[in-house]
């Protein structure tokens, strides 16, 4: 299986403890102004995508989207994850180009 270039940089991330999952911790982490980018799976309920889009603008946090839940909770090693906040600048810059 060849694993992508963000998802391995986010699977680094994850392991050096600078990432969040799960919508209630990232909408924190959001509030609190930890996340420096937040990424969002395409099938996340229209109302998760809303929640976490209206709190990312609103707060000025970058959303990147991934294109499934199972794509994203594999890049951290869990089964899968609708939503990963990262809180590290360095981590959220260089992903954000990735996936640009």
């Amino acid at each position: 299986m060849n694993i992508s270039p963000w998802a391995s940089l986010l699977g680094l991330a994850n392991r050096a403890g600078k990432c969040i999952s799960g919508e209630e911790l990232v909408v924190k982490a959001v509030q609190k102004q930890q996340a420096k980018c937040v990424l969002l799976s395409m099938d996340a309920s229209d109302n998760t995508k809303k929640k976490i889009t209206d709190k990312c603008s609103f707060y000025r946090v970058e959303v990147k989207w991934i294109e499934n839940r199972y794509s994203l909770g594999n890049a951290i090693g869990k089964d899968q994850r609708v939503v990963v906040a990262v809180t590290d600048q360095g981590f959220a810059k260089k992903l954000t180009a990735l996936l640009d």
